[in-house]
């Protein structure tokens, strides 16, 4: 679609379809290292464009949405959390020895604000990737948003909902998520 013109008579006639099921097979992971763990429920939609390194755990009715023209990318030895929804509309790329907190989000898109005369369901959608770099710990129920880098060694509180970008080594907390302090040297 070239312009909000396009997507809002997109929207007008957009009829809803079926994802999916979201059941996979390891074998259809555009990569999976060894000694990958699928706990029981998890789900992984375009499982094409879902690369696991080594070693990853990925816990009970956990959603690894792939997406279509993007990839959701897991580095090794990461520990991702039961009920944890990641889509990657706009692409997610998490480094290696990541832990990720039970029922942590992180979205890569959202709708665009139009004016009160269109439902933000039909407008336009922007995308963009989610970053976290190696050794990152993210609380439980925190909340990742679209665009977002989380450098190196961060920690990311519980229910915290991040926005804009955290430095290496920073500790932040709250809604929006905010500067504590640093992790010690």
């Amino acid at each position: 679609m070239s312009d909000v013109g396009d997507w809002l008579q997109y929207g007008r006639h957009m009829r809803h379809r079926s994802h999916g099921t979201g059941y996979f097979k390891p074998s259809q992971l555009a990569a999976c290292g060894p000694d990958c763990v699928f706990e029981t429920d998890v789900l992984i939609f375009h499982p094409e464009n879902v690369h696991l390194g080594c070693n990853v755990y990925v816990g009970h009715r956990t959603i690894l949405k792939g997406y279509y023209k993007n990839t959701l990318r897991v580095g090794d030895e990461t520990w991702i959390g039961q009920m944890c929804f990641l889509h990657s509309a706009g692409g997610i790329t998490i480094g290696e020895r990541v832990g990720i907190g039970p029922g942590v989000m992180m979205i890569t898109s959202t709708h665009e604000e139009l004016d009160r005369t269109h439902a933000p369901l039909n407008s336009p959608v922007t995308l963009a990737p989610i970053v976290v770099e190696a050794e990152v710990n993210i609380g439980v129920g925190a909340i990742i948003l679209p665009g977002v880098t989380i450098g190196r060694g961060a920690k990311i509180g519980a229910g915290a909902v991040v926005t804009h970008n955290v430095e290496p080594y920073n500790i932040v907390a709250g809604s929006p998520a905010r500067l504590l302090r640093q992790r010690p040297e």
